[in-house]
């Protein structure tokens, strides 16, 4: 299983990034996907948990209403779109597949198998 992020960069206030998990060797109709996202000198917090219930993607409190998450079956990637980004969003940002749910919304990471190195986001004011 190869998990591989894309699409991390720098960011003003306000502004968006969009970055993309591209997932291979494992089929996403059966395994859940999550984002998570690490500051410096911080644990590893969640982002969002895309469930294999259609429609049913979790997200953290602190982006609600901020980022989305889509997937594309045809490539089995996942989109990550970060919307009024702040400060705060600024991080290594993870995506993670190989748990069989989201929890009902208590994901965390020692739920998930595999992952990918990571793409830094960086958020000035």
């Amino acid at each position: 299983v190869q998990v591989v992020e894309s699409g991390g960069g720098l960011a003003y206030f306000g502004g968006s990034l969009r970055l993309s998990c591209s997932v291979s060797g494992l089929n996403l109709d059966r395994y859940a996907l999550a984002w998570f996202r690490q500051a410096p000198g911080k644990g590893r917090e969640r982002v969002t948990c895309m469930s294999t219930e259609v429609g049913t993607t979790y997200y953290a409190d602190s982006i609600q209403g901020r980022f989305t998450v889509s997937r594309v079956n045809a490539t089995n990637t996942v989109h990550l779109q970060m919307n009024r980004l702040v400060p705060e969003d600024t991080a290594v940002y993870y995506c993670a597949t190989g748990a069989r749910t989201c929890y009902t919304g208590t994901w965390n990471p020692s739920d998930f198998r595999f992952w990918g190195q990571g793409t830094q986001v960086t958020v000035s004011s």
